[in-house]
């Protein structure tokens, strides 16, 4: 069986901002595999991809590309990655045109050939200021950009973002032709847990600066289920099995973390696939020492 390799590992980093912490966090990105990074707004998903780019200092821990650490070689580590962020990095009065000469003096291998076929794929005018694009535009040269420097790792902050369903789904589509190729790796920190459900091989879930989750996405899919009941019999399932639940005066819904298990206890019991999205919404309300009384008596 062959060894997994990591391009992006992450160990034990800590940033303190004061009113924000991100804390003591550790992951790793397999090679050849799509990680997506989810997490609401402000948990920290920002911060770990531009210490992962050693754009600010961290607090502690270690951060490893390719097998290479970050505080060694962070310059040379560049040309294999590309990035997109959620807002454009290129100057409002830039072209297509004068991007690529500005590209071709930053990297080595750059690919002029490549970068205009993807501006003529996107129906991306060469001669027409970056500023007045669209954002589906921007996000689209954006992307053009990083795929034709001969990237082995893609770094992207909320792509899809404000993005319509078909431009969307067209990104995501040129995602999956890139990851094809078995040593091209992203990683996709986005809160729109549908478009990971169709892309992601792996999945990372921050909350409030600490890592919740972790793992394989179809496992983890598979792990966890909606089990409905009346509020009554909440007593009745077992502590262990129950990650967050609400409860409403029609009954409860619990997010339970070993569905088969469940299923086996409660046959009497609905209990449904969650969805990412679920599954994201139910850990960040989680209440530690659980307790289901308490729970129905604030009803």
């Amino acid at each position: 069986m062959e060894e997994t390799v990591n391009v992006i590992e992450i160990k034990g980093v800590t940033k303190d901002y004061g009113d924000f912490k991100l804390d003591n966090i550790s992951f790793a990105v397999p090679e050849g595999s799509v990680c997506g990074f989810i997490g609401q707004n402000g948990a920290g998903k920002t911060t770990t991809i531009r210490l992962i780019l050693d754009a600010i200092n961290r607090d502690g821990g270690e951060i490893y590309l390719f097998g290479k650490s970050i505080d060694k070689d962070s310059a040379s580590l560049r040309e294999d990655i590309g990035v997109v962020f959620d807002e454009m990095g290129f100057h409002d009065f830039l072209t297509a045109r004068q991007i690529n000469t500005i590209m071709k003096n930053v990297y080595k291998n750059w690919n002029e050939k490549k970068y205009f076929e993807y501006l003529k794929r996107f129906s991306l005018p060469t001669k027409k200021a970056c500023g007045s694009f669209s954002r589906g535009m921007r996000m689209k040269l954006q992307i053009a950009t990083a795929l034709s420097h001969e990237a082995k790792l893609l770094i992207m902050d909320e792509p899809t973002s404000g993005l319509d369903p078909i431009v969307r789904n067209e990104m995501l589509q040129i995602f999956r032709e890139y990851v094809i190729e078995e040593d091209h790796t992203i990683l996709l920190s986005s809160h729109i847990t549908g478009d990971l459900e169709k892309l992601a091989d792996e999945v990372v879930f921050i909350d409030g600066g600490k890592i919740v989750l972790q793992g394989n996405k179809d496992e983890i899919l598979e792990k966890h289920g909606i089990l409905r009941c009346k509020k009554d019999e909440l007593d009745a399932i077992s502590e262990s099995l129950i990650v967050s639940a609400e409860i409403s005066s029609l009954g409860a819904e619990v997010l339970v973390n070993n569905r088969k298990a469940a299923e086996k206890l409660y046959p009497e019991m609905v209990i449904e696939p969650a969805g990412l999205d679920e599954i994201m919404i139910y850990y960040v309300n989680k209440v530690n020492g659980y307790d289901a009384e308490k729970r129905q008596s604030q009803v």
